[in-house]
């Protein structure tokens, strides 16, 4: 069944949106991980949502999935296509607004910045 949106913001946020898929592209814009590389940067993210935020990224075709190995357990590696790496003016450009934002409340910090995306436009 074909998804329809109403405008291209509409789709991207489609791609993009979430807690987990703008940190998973982060940490996938600096090399590719390991989903166990995942989950120790990504401490408080469930292996089940995990899973399923790279299962929908992969089917989007923002990521790959590498398998290698002869037997079990199999080293299963993800990183970003070109189309991934696409993404990267407009995480920075979104990371640098919420930056911008946070130093205008109180109560609200950020604490990585926007480096991880940054390296997004490197490749």
């Amino acid at each position: 069944m074909k998804k329809s949106y109403t405008n291209g913001v509409e789709a991207t946020l489609g791609i993009i949106s979430g807690k987990w898929k703008p940190q998973l592209l982060c940490h996938l814009g600096n090399r590719p991980q390991r989903t166990c590389d995942l989950r120790q940067k990504l401490p408080t993210i469930s292996q089940k949502v995990l899973t399923q935020q790279l299962r929908e990224l992969e089917g989007d075709g923002i990521i790959t999935r590498h398998i290698s190995g002869d037997r079990a357990p199999f080293k299963v590696t993800y990183e970003l296509t070109d189309l991934g790496r696409s993404l990267g003016e407009i995480l920075v450009q979104m990371s640098l607004w919420g930056e911008h934002r946070a130093s205008q409340v109180p109560d609200m910090e950020i604490v990585d910045g926007h480096g991880g995306f940054s390296r997004l436009l490197e490749n």
